[in-house]
């Protein structure tokens, strides 16, 4: 067996360490657990807030461990500062259907709200009536008779994206399918003007940044903060046309009329309005990215599909559970508990890791394959639980069953032909790049 290199003596500490870090930028210390052993790796010590470990794809084996070892683990020094860290899926249902102990103000992150820029998550973080109401305001837009309507323009749009790639040439799975399908339709969901909808993901994308990529892009946090105040800039002005004007079912008319969401202050309408641009975005942009890469790692279950098209829906469920593609939610304890057989005391972060959850073999049956005819396969964690589970769930769904049937409408194969490039994040599960090739039938 490996010994576990020491983490304070660490090479990947060292200032030349090729990362893509800018210097000035204070970024989370490399934890030593990078191609390390993580059964070698002292328990105490494992940190599964490493941002390098989901951008590297190693994260199972740390949660294997966690999960067999110590489900509801510790971690007293991180970044973020210390955290309980929950991996299994039963634990994580207990966890989220108690809301009065596991509170989810101030923050659904492992990282806090920032004291000099604090913009609210939304609704998400909210707790009892107050993120009963929000929710209520804006659930229509993705409510099902709202969706029925959708479904023609989401086809639509789907049927032009997939008509203007290239045949038997390499290009960029990632923007050319994934953000362009999921932004078109954020457009759609907020009745945002459809030539600036790129704005969209670039204010998602700077919304998410983690403090492993702050500046990895040259990018300082004052430009961040600035960005995002031009997107707040932005919608105020699409809220005042739409104040009292009974424009329609979309996000923006929703808050702007909607009597429960009157108190918003700037920094909480910036909040709800990233909250609902992440998950409209994030979430099945990265599982369409996802399902693709999942198919070319497991070619008997492209056979299986190519076979039995019919298939698409359950695989459409089976891809959201295997990408989890957003990899934590957090809460804070109300009051002192116990969990697990753990002491849990009043203030400490107490973070859900989905992406353990949904690899839980005692309640997942061969959770580790990817099989898009399981039984049971909407048993997953991947749009939460309870009363914060995700409002946009059916939207996401329907986007990816939509885009299947016309992708294998069209093609004999989406070819994986390069590695996949994957985000530096603790949060967001998702990809930068993925080079496809696409064989026509």
């Amino acid at each position: 067996m490996s010994q576990a290199p020491d983490p304070e003596s660490d090479p990947r500490s060292a200032p030349e360490s090729p990362l893509g870090l800018v210097p000035g930028v204070d970024y989370p210390a490399p934890t030593g657990q990078l191609d390390a052993d993580p059964s070698a790796w002292p328990l105490e010590k494992i940190d599964p807030s490493d941002a390098l470990l989901f951008e590297h794809d190693q994260i199972w084996g740390w949660f294997e461990r966690l999960r067999k070892e110590n489900p509801v683990h510790h971690t007293a020094e991180s970044f973020f500062g210390p955290y309980w860290s929950i991996t299994k899926f039963d634990d994580i249902v207990t966890v989220e259907k108690d809301p009065e102990t596991y509170r989810s103000h101030p923050s659904i992150t492992i990282g806090d709200v920032d004291p000099d820029f604090p913009i609210s998550p939304g609704f998400i973080a909210m707790d009892g009536e107050r993120h009963v109401r929000h929710r209520k305001t804006v659930a229509p837009v993705v409510a099902p008779r709202n969706l029925k309507r959708m479904e023609p323009i989401i086809r639509e749009r789907v049927d032009a994206i997939l008509d203007s790639l290239p045949i038997g040439e390499t290009f960029d799975w990632v923007d050319a399918v994934s953000i362009e399908l999921t932004t078109a339709m954020l457009a759609t969901m907020f009745d945002f003007p459809y030539d600036e909808r790129r704005s969209l993901t670039h204010w998602s994308d700077v919304a998410t940044t983690s403090p492993a990529q702050v500046g990895a892009s040259g990018q300082t946090e004052e430009e961040r903060r600035a960005e995002l105040l031009e997107c707040l800039a932005r919608f105020k002005e699409l809220k005042a046309e739409r104040t009292g004007s009974g424009h329609g079912i979309d996000f923006v008319s929703m808050i702007a009329n909607g009597p429960e969401m009157q108190d918003l202050e700037d920094l909480e309408y910036l909040g709800t309005l990233i909250l609902l641009i992440v998950g409209g975005n994030d979430t099945t942009r990265n599982s369409i990215s996802g399902g693709v890469l999942a198919l070319n790692e497991n070619p008997a279950e492209y056979d299986k599909l190519r076979a039995n098209p019919d298939l698409i829906p359950n695989m459409v469920s089976e891809i959201i559970r295997w990408q989890t593609p957003l990899a934590h939610m957090r809460r804070t304890a109300a009051k002192d508990t116990e969990l697990g057989g753990k002491r849990i005391e009043r203030g400490d972060k107490v973070v859900m890791w989905y992406v353990s959850a949904n690899r839980d073999e005692t309640v997942i049956p061969r959770a580790d394959e990817f099989l898009i005819d399981r039984e049971n396969v909407r048993t997953h964690l991947s749009f939460g639980w309870g009363k914060h589970f995700c409002v946009g769930s059916r939207v996401a769904e329907m986007q990816l069953k939509i885009l299947w049937e016309e992708i294998m409408a069209r093609y004999e194969m989406v070819e994986v032909v390069g590695d996949p490039v994957r985000v530096r994040s603790n949060f967001v599960k998702g990809f930068t790049e993925l080079p496809v090739k696409l064989h026509a039938k």
